[in-house]
């Protein structure tokens, strides 16, 4: 007898559209989400257990329309399946459902507080991100954890640490792309933003300079040093000839006394042959 799955009856991630044909209305909803993705590549380079999806589908119920966040992360689920990638995000092929799900509202607010917060809280997605760059007066990141099946808001910190992930979430000014502007950053449990790619690029050509200066200032040191030493070589050669000389001077003056005292002798020895008592003379 053939065992059923009743799973294997429903329509597949190449059957069902990849999107709900809603274009988005603001560049940020693509930029941001995709500046986290890519911070994700780079913090977590040998992973193969997550997947971050942007402006994709998720289908939960094969009679409903998928629902499409502007970004979404899972975790435990394989990174990619080939070079063609997911079309859509299918919760009966995953069985997995994503841990968070971010929206940046544009001008016109699309649910992002009402509808998609009860439906991202009905599908179980333990963290939902809003973010508002058009907020004056109340926060414009807020994060809420779902808890006994609602969501409750997590306190006003930035960043925001998530610890079923291993990273904060918070926002702070910077360059993506070449744009200078407020963007959502991930975070490390000290609170340290990770490095955009334009950022590590930044960084590792400031340290390729720095290396570089600290190469010339040790050729520089190394010349100077050599130079040094060669100075005391040569005032140590110059201080072994000066005594060299105060030897030989030394020497002279030795035998320059001896001789002078060879002709006291001798003169006080013809003093006495010609009856003089040379002491007499003193």
């Amino acid at each position: 007898m053939l065992n059923y799955d009743p799973l294997a009856c429903l329509p597949s991630s190449e059957e069902l559209p990849d999107s709900d044909d809603t274009p988005v209305d603001n560049e940020l909803q693509d930029l941001i989400p995709g500046l986290l993705k890519a911070l994700l590549a780079i913090a977590w380079p040998e992973r193969m257990d997550w997947f971050f999806g942007v402006d994709m589908g998720i289908y939960y119920d094969p009679d409903l329309p998928a629902i499409v966040p502007d970004g979404f992360l899972s975790l435990g689920v394989e990174r990619f399946y080939d070079e063609n990638l997911r079309p859509s995000y299918v919760l009966w092929e995953e069985r997995r459902v994503p841990v968070l799900a971010l929206e940046v509202v544009s001008q016109k607010y699309r649910g992002e507080y009402s509808t998609k917060k009860a439906e991202y809280a009905k599908l179980g997605i333990l963290y939902y991100v809003i973010y508002n760059p058009n907020r004056r007066r109340k926060p414009r990141l807020e994060v809420y954890k779902l808890i006994n099946g609602s969501y409750t808001a997590l306190e006003d910190s930035n960043p925001i640490w998530l610890p079923e992930i291993g990273l904060g979430i918070g926002m702070e000014r910077g360059t993506y792309l070449g744009i200078p502007r407020q963007w959502l950053y991930w975070y490390n449990q000290q609170g340290e933003k990770l490095l955009t790619p334009e950022e590590n690029a930044k960084l590792a050509q400031q340290e390729t300079q720095e290396a570089k200066q600290e190469a010339q200032q040790a050729k520089q040191e190394a010349q100077q040093a050599q130079q040094e030493a060669q100075q005391a070589k040569q005032e140590a050669q110059q201080a072994k000839q000066e005594a060299q000389q105060a030897q030989q001077e030394a020497q002279q003056a030795q035998q320059e006394a001896q001789q002078a005292q060879r002709r006291a002798q001798l003169l006080a020895e013809q003093l006495r042959s010609l009856g003089i008592n040379p002491d007499s003379l003193i």
